[in-house]
């Protein structure tokens, strides 16, 4: 079999189960069952596919037609222009999630401290640590999850200092200029309208926070305060309808509240100073 031939058996193979962008995820998984690029499928279509390479397709395949995230598969994902690894230890990071980072950029000066509360992947706190001349603290429940985000800092040489505990509640006194976070916000009780690639295989810890999923919005921002400077900056990704509820948290002692929106128009980002 050819590499055209194992392409083309793989996008039907998709096709057939309704899997998303079905040719794109065979040439994906294909090129990374091959330890090569994409084009290389197009520049050698004719090429035998070896015995090694069929079966570390066909595994691929299987996998992804249970349900699993080709980024869990090849371990990778792009985010803001570089690789991170990724493993089903953490969620995979989004490209909604970059409106966080700009936001976050928009408002940094160098030398000052940012924290980034529940770092999964260590996306968001690699990304600024690069981005900008700025100390950054990054913190996980998870200790798998840090695991995977101190591997990004470190094969991304990103000098990210990572801290194992629940929000802020390892931290002492205000010494953040800004704190940012993709806190877990999916309702409990929507489980089961999930795509099953994030029910069945995403992090619950990193996905769902309670019955509303406001709670931790709740938490975060009562004890933000505490650990912020004065005039220091919280930036939140927010969830499917979670604006207002958000907005009202914010409503006592914070200024300049700001809604950022993603590319569809929906409420992506808010931003708000400690008074």
């Amino acid at each position: 079999m050819n590499l055209q031939t194992a392409l083309l058996q793989g996008v039907r193979l998709f096709e057939e189960s309704h899997i998303p962008a079905p040719r794109l995820t065979a040439e994906v998984l294909l090129s990374f069952a091959l330890r090569r690029e994409r084009e290389y499928l197009y520049a050698h279509p004719e090429q035998e596919l070896t015995e090694l390479g069929w079966i570390h397709y066909g595994r691929y395949l299987h996998q992804r037609l249970k349900g699993m995230p080709t980024q869990y598969i090849t371990g990778r994902q792009e985010f803001y222009g570089r690789e991170f690894r990724v493993t089903p230890d953490v969620l995979i990071p989004r490209p909604e999630t970059e409106h966080v980072v700009e936001a976050c950029l928009a408002r940094l000066r160098p030398g000052m401290a940012v924290l980034d509360v529940g770092a999964g992947s260590g996306a968001i706190a690699c990304t600024l640590a690069l981005e900008k001349p700025v100390r950054v603290f990054a913190g996980d429940i998870s200790p798998a999850a840090l695991r995977v985000a101190a591997g990004n800092s470190a094969r991304l040489r990103a000098g990210v200092s990572f801290f194992c505990g629940d929000l802020v509640s390892a931290l002492r006194g205000a010494s953040i200029d800004l704190l940012v976070s993709n806190p877990p916000y999916v309702p409990g009780t929507d489980a089961d309208g999930l795509q099953r690639e994030v029910r069945d295989f995403e992090p619950h810890l990193a996905l769902f926070s309670g019955p509303t999923g406001l709670e931790i919005y709740e938490r975060l921002i009562r004890d933000a305060r505490r650990v912020l400077k004065p005039h220091g900056w919280l930036v939140l990704e927010l969830g499917y309808n979670s604006e207002e509820p958000v907005r009202r948290m914010l409503d006592a002692g914070w200024l300049h509240l700001e809604s950022v929106p993603d590319l569809a128009g929906i409420p992506r980002v808010i931003v708000a100073q400690a008074g």
